[in-house]
């Protein structure tokens, strides 16, 4: 467990609490399983709700990402620079025709790619594993990759 995810656990129960439930209207919709496999995609449950709820709701505010989510502000602004950074969530200045600060928007990257991101990294693990007695120095076999991910957009 990161030290984020340690921390996260606490601020984010009392939250949900006092919202009646209403930090998990952004998954209400997923399976308690996939819900998990984004959590392990994106290393944490917070940004895992995070990205659901920019699927759901494309070019938020990290104030209506933390609305949308029941999560604190604070978590979701540091949680969005993060996946900002990873490149899984895009950032710009939301245009409005009025005086005053322009905030950010975000839009999370299609499954697909999110897919494509992580496949690469799954495929040299597993690869790495089958290839444990050669690194060990106990085969002698030819140096191939067994493992290949293919990620096809239908």
């Amino acid at each position: 467990m990161s030290a984020d995810q340690s921390t996260e656990g606490s601020a984010e129960s009392t939250d949900e609490d006092d919202s009646g439930g209403a930090a998990d209207c952004a998954v209400s919709e997923f399976d308690d399983g996939l819900v998990d496999l984004l959590a392990w995609i994106l290393d944490t449950e917070t940004r895992a709700r995070i990205y659901v709820h920019l699927r759901q709701h494309p070019h938020s505010t990290s104030e209506e990402v933390a609305e949308g989510t029941g999560l604190y502000p604070s978590t979701v602004r540091e949680a969005l620079a993060e996946l900002a950074d990873d490149e899984t969530v895009e950032r710009r200045k939301r245009k409005s025709s009025g005086a005053g600060n322009n905030p950010y928007e975000y839009v999370a990257i299609a499954p697909s790619d999110l897919v494509k991101g992580v496949s690469g990294q799954v495929q040299a693990q597993l690869n790495a594993v089958f290839n444990l007695d050669r690194h060990l120095g106990t085969d002698r076999s030819d140096e191939t990759e067994p493992v290949t991910i293919t990620v096809r957009e239908e």
